[in-house]
């Protein structure tokens, strides 16, 4: 019972975090689309850095154990790809717009799945190639690459996921010897260093509204990490993981009443063919994890 109720918990946890990260994304559209998208970023992650260090201050063992990592160059490089990819999913949201850039991004966990027998040494069996082969086929569907002209801005977005893939392997690859403030510091602090080397010389001052539209931004981007730390906390990453998906959702929602955007039939039909598959990517994982587990147990 009480199993099932972290579960429900986590569940809810998982879509405010999707919410708020499509808000988040809405806020990043708007203004990138007005100031440099390094500046933007590089703000961002300034705030972001800031509350990094007051959640480690305030951990057992302070700021002294955030930064004891097994593996610190692992850890920075996570820090610069994250911030990078960043960068790269904002200005493809000024590009393409959210609905596009989410669509292809969404490719993600296919990657992750993908790339997680060369990084982490996993097995990958025939299912999960299957459905990563029909979920890059939803990709060329929503990328129409041999209708009309073929625009190369449309690869953005998967730039962005592969980024994110391998931001993500890496975090698993760390948490072997790592935990998660130790990694979560990283990422703060990394980022606010990097985002500041590239962003410092794109200082444009902005008006009073778009300055609160920043403060927004900032906030909501550390209230998402904070849920979806939460959300990780209370129930298992593979039952409230297909939640996520609905960030897609929530920020097409955004991007058709606030920026005027519309769904194309290929980017509808493309999305709810890379979903679908990275759900069954994700169901896959969880089935595989559990038998691990049942067979270590029975070794036990």
């Amino acid at each position: 019972m009480a199993a099932e109720q972290n579960i429900r918990q986590g569940i809810w946890l998982m879509i405010a975090t999707s919410l708020v990260f499509a808000a988040q994304d809405g806020l990043s559209r708007h203004l990138a689309g007005a100031y440099n998208v390094w500046m933007v970023v590089m703000v961002r992650f300034w705030f972001f850095g800031l509350f990094v260090i007051a959640v480690s201050m305030r951990s057992p063992g302070g700021l002294r154990q955030a930064v004891r990592s097994g593996k610190p160059k692992i850890q920075m490089f996570r820090g610069l790809i994250l911030a990078l990819e960043i960068c790269v999913m904002v200005t493809g949201f000024v590009v393409l717009g959210l609905i596009e850039s989410h669509a292809v991004f969404a490719t993600y966990p296919l990657l992750v799945a993908a790339l997680s027998g060369p990084v982490l040494g996993e097995k990958v069996g025939w299912r999960r190639w299957l459905a990563i082969c029909v979920g890059f086929l939803g990709v060329l569907i929503i990328l129409e690459p041999g209708i009309g002209v073929f625009s190369p801005a449309a690869l953005i977005p998967l730039a962005a996921s592969l980024m994110f893939a391998l931001y993500g392997l890496l975090t698993r690859y760390v948490a072997r010897t790592d935990p998660s403030n130790v990694s979560f510091f990283y990422t703060g602090i990394m980022g606010s260093i990097v985002m500041t080397a590239l962003g410092i010389w794109h200082w444009e001052w902005m008006s009073p509204t778009d300055w609160a539209l920043m403060l927004a931004l900032c906030c909501a981007a550390a209230l998402s990490h904070w849920l979806l730390i939460r959300a990780y906390e209370v129930a298992e990453a593979s039952a409230i993981q297909p939640f996520a998906f609905l960030q897609l959702v929530f920020a097409s929602i955004i991007a058709i009443l606030i920026f005027d955007e519309t769904i194309r039939p290929n980017v509808a039909i493309g999305t709810a063919i890379v979903v679908g598959a990275g759900l069954f990517t994700l169901w896959r994982q969880h089935v595989n994890a559990r038998k691990a587990r049942r067979e270590a147990a029975r070794a036990g």
